[in-house]
């Protein structure tokens, strides 16, 4: 089966329609599949339901599918670094499924796992129980939660083999191994590709056969927030 593309416009060439549901990896924007995003933009579907942490910022990472009105509906835990996503959600444009964030990583696993439903504690008397089923299990009470899946999963990894068998670099693990096994369709864009073999199996993240597309990107790494702390006063300083 051929899993290597020359572009992501070609590794989602027969995937993308209006309506669909995505996931899309990353933790800000760290780990986040720059070009697969921008190649969905490019593409113009539309009424998207993205599945992720966040919502990128304006005008970067999934910002950009944002400011063109192509999502409908965004189900994530962090929403904060977004103006545009701040707008649109206020004046009624955009539809949100807020969750605790390690509630999101869980429905995410237990889809990628097929377990439909699952039960937690987190949310119980806040706003997030609301029209959730409630359970008591030794004395404690806890709400039903769903599995999430997606038509297609767009992640990003540091190195794979041929066979799409994934490496994840530090915070780019956050959401995207799990968000891999959860697409009836998942879309690969990593900075190196090597031979079949070449990967140590104990350093192997992501097991090719939940990898159906794989391209080499080329990634701008954005930083989110730059901190800088400022040095202490010497005397060469002062």
């Amino acid at each position: 089966m051929r899993k290597i593309y020359d572009s992501a416009a070609a590794a989602l060439d027969g995937l993308l329609f209006n309506g669909m549901t995505m996931m899309a990896g990353g933790f800000g924007l760290c780990g986040i599949p720059e070009n697969l995003i921008a190649a969905t933009h490019s593409a113009g579907v539309t009424d998207l339901t993205v599945i992720s942490n966040n919502c990128g910022v304006d005008g970067f990472g999934l910002g950009i599918l944002l400011d063109a009105k192509q999502i409908k509906k965004m189900i994530s835990s962090y929403v904060g670094e977004n103006k545009e996503f701040e707008r649109q959600y206020l004046d009624g444009e955009l539809e949100l499924e807020f969750n605790p964030q390690g509630t999101l990583a869980e429905r995410i696993r237990a889809g990628g796992a097929g377990i439909p439903g699952f039960y937690t504690k987190t949310g119980v008397g806040t706003v997030i129980a609301d029209g959730k089923e409630h359970k008591d299990f030794d004395g404690e009470t806890f709400i039903m939660e769903t599995g999430l899946v997606a038509d297609v999963s767009i992640v990003k990894a540091w190195k794979a083999d041929t066979e799409g068998n994934l490496i994840y670099r530090k915070t780019a693990r956050n959401f995207n191994p799990m968000m891999a096994t959860a697409g009836k369709t998942t879309v690969v864009e990593v900075e190196e590709i090597v031979e079949a073999g070449s990967l140590d199996p104990d350093h192997i993240h992501t097991p090719g056969i939940f990898v159906q597309r794989l391209i080499k990107g080329n990634h701008e790494k954005r930083i989110e927030q730059r901190t800088i702390s400022e040095r202490p006063a010497t005397e060469e300083t002062v």
